[in-house]
């Protein structure tokens, strides 16, 4: 069935995209401290790329049904490829600003660019609803492997490299050169997907009810109002991750404690296997005490033990604590993601998804911006309790504002 085959290229598609980021993500401060950026300059590229990604999201996401899902994500591939070359065959500044607003990079080593959203609205016409949980579980699974995988290989490919004797910056070249590669791969996988990945026939004609022009621009003729206030609140979640991009923990390690290319790949190696699990978990319990209730009580947590990172007084503790906080930090995303695909309209699916992901784009391009400003102050730690306190605010805020609207079926 073309359904079911579709179902397996979008997990492979996910499988090598996430590969790529979390390949790059060790490396990409590192590479762009030796060409001879400061921290403000290395913050603002870090918000200027995914302030970019924001954009090409919306531009992508919100014309996808019209001119074709599998269409849009061969181009959002296409743009993959385009960064990573850029990035490798110079060291200009504007250029490399150029590059990463145009192109899909991921300083995070997590999901960036138009991909996420599309792929969800196909998952969510292609499995019954009450499996969509825990098909989102084994989607953000495969995913956190795959960024694990890529962060060791990413970490200790640049240490073989610089110990036979290769430049550090001919080291953090040839990760972008086959960043640029798996881009190329992944638009040729792309174009395997079959037409039943694309908006039905009834996704095109939503019923009468609007709540206004504002929302019917946006395809939410029926879902604007709870799109927008899911919206707000993610972006607030995501502007406090923003400051602790993985590639900004990585240099924090680096910096504070002096660790090395290859150690950074494992730590974050096991982080992101811990992550995957923890996610998968999350469908186990939100069967059981609900899909809000899941997200808000593994998430605040999980936002305390980030905060306790920087207060350990020696690297194993400060590793510890990091890795217990991301053995518990995604149990929130399949729930979430499931929850918006549950409280909007069947018809309206693939625009929600696009908006709450832009809006957590948007939020998140605006962070490294401030987490450069605060580490060229010598204020190390700021980031880490500020994401937080943040997160923490945001938790409270979702369920106060949506508990009342748990949907009833909570396993689907």
């Amino acid at each position: 069935m073309h359904g079911d085959n579709d179902i397996r290229l979008l997990f492979a598609t996910r499988i090598a995209r996430l590969f790529a980021y979390g390949f790059l993500s060790v490396v990409l401060l590192l590479f762009l401290t030796e060409i001879g950026l400061n921290e403000n300059r290395i913050g603002l590229l870090l918000t200027l790329t995914l302030v970019g990604d924001t954009i090409i999201s919306l531009g992508i996401t919100t014309s996808a049904d019209r001119i074709g899902r599998k269409k849009m994500l061969i181009l959002g591939a296409l743009l993959m490829l385009f960064a990573g070359a850029l990035f490798t065959l110079t060291t200009n500044f504007a250029l490399l600003v150029f590059a990463a607003m145009i192109g899909v990079i991921s300083p995070s080593g997590s999901e960036v660019g138009p991909f996420l959203s599309i792929e969800q609205a196909a998952l969510s016409q292609l499995v019954p609803a009450e499996r969509r949980t825990q098909i989102f579980a084994w989607y953000n699974l495969s995913g956190s492997f795959a960024t694990a995988l890529g962060a060791l290989a990413g970490g200790v490919l640049t240490q073989s490299l610089q110990s036979t004797g290769v430049s550090q910056l001919g080291s953090y070249q040839t990760i972008l050169i086959i960043y640029a590669g798996l881009g190329g791969i992944l638009s040729i996988m792309f174009t395997r997907l079959s037409p039943v990945v694309e908006v039905r026939d009834a996704s095109r004609h939503p019923g009468p009810k609007s709540h206004g022009r504002l929302y019917e621009a946006m395809g939410l003729k029926k879902s604007g109002p709870v799109v927008l206030k899911l919206s707000a609140l993610f972006s607030l979640d995501a502007f406090a991750g923003g400051l602790i991009l993985q590639s900004i923990v990585a240099y924090w390690f680096h910096v504070r404690y002096g660790v090395q290319p290859a150690a950074l790949g494992g730590i974050f190696f096991g982080g992101n296997i811990l992550a995957g699990i923890s996610a998968l978990s999350a469908s186990w319990l939100a069967r059981r005490i609900g899909l809000i209730n899941t997200m808000v009580f593994t998430h605040i947590p999980s936002n305390i033990l980030l905060m306790l990172v920087p207060l350990m007084p020696n690297l194993p503790l400060a590793i510890v604590m990091l890795l217990l906080r991301f053995s518990i930090s995604q149990m929130d995303v399949p729930t979430r993601q499931s929850y918006v695909m549950m409280v909007v309209d069947p018809a309206e699916r693939s625009a929600a998804g696009g908006v709450t992901g832009i809006a957590r784009s948007a939020g998140s391009s605006l962070a490294p911006a401030l987490a450069g400003k605060l580490m060229s102050l010598s204020m190390f730690s700021a980031p880490f309790l500020l994401s937080g306190g943040l997160k923490i605010v945001y938790d409270l805020l979702l369920y106060r504002s949506f508990r009342a609207t748990e949907p009833t079926h909570k396993s689907h």
